[in-house]
């Protein structure tokens, strides 16, 4: 076990104690802890428990760092991508939907819904995945782009229906897809463009899994 993941231990033990020259020490041999799995004299202080950081995600270097290499393993052994990809092209796919329907309904196109449909893409990948690797954060960005792309070319489809009077699925099916690439060029705009980049940084960004300083203490008191 490394000092650090000792450490982290010793922080809501009852025991422990502040030395000015050498930092946190056990008060029963007033030195650096020294077990190797599990201190028999641990005995947990909730109010230093309740102290720890619960809001802010330690960063896959800082677990990498804090924790002994089979206990990261064991992390990494939860994450589930098929499932995390899943996850994320449902969410994204009723977002583009919903988003479609929005425009449909108040003709007006809201770049926002870009930004929550790449957020939404990326906590459901982190609910379902569990993800730490970086493939994770690159899946969310990809379909999140995507489904933002899908939600525009959808509306075009809910526009082309209303006007023609046909039935949304009918209009779906009768596009001549030859003409698909002009049409979205045609309606792309720069703000557009700064809402997709936006939606994929937040499907990126969201889709990792959170561990916190409370939760890793969690994980070692356990281990």
């Amino acid at each position: 076990m490394k000092l650090e993941q000792q450490l982290a231990i010793c922080k809501t033990c009852t025991k422990r104690k502040m030395d000015h020259e050498i930092g946190l020490v056990c008060s029963l041999t007033n030195a650096k802890p020294s077990f190797m799995d599990k201190c028999a004299e641990y005995e947990v202080d909730e109010a230093a428990r309740i102290q720890l950081n619960d809001e802010v995600a330690l960063d896959n270097q800082s677990l990498q760092n804090k924790l002994s290499a089979d206990d990261y393993e064991k992390l990494r052994m939860e994450q589930n991508l098929p499932m995390a990809i899943f996850g994320g092209l449902l969410v994204g796919i009723a977002g583009a939907v919903l988003w479609a329907a929005i425009t449909v309904s108040t003709n007006y196109q809201i770049g926002y819904m870009a930004v929550a449909i790449g957020a939404m893409v990326g906590f459901s990948m982190r609910y379902v995945g569990k993800g730490l690797d970086q493939v994770f954060g690159i899946c969310g960005a990809i379909i999140a782009l995507f489904s933002c792309l899908l939600g525009n070319f959808l509306s075009i489809i809910a526009y082309l229906a209303n006007t023609e009077g046909l039935g949304y699925a009918d209009a779906l099916f009768m596009f001549d897809y030859a003409y698909l690439i002009p049409v979205m060029t045609e309606t792309f705009s720069f703000m557009d463009l700064l809402f997709y980049g936006i939606a994929a940084y937040a499907g990126f960004r969201y889709a990792f899994r959170v561990i916190t300083q409370k939760d890793l203490s969690d994980l070692l008191e356990a281990s």
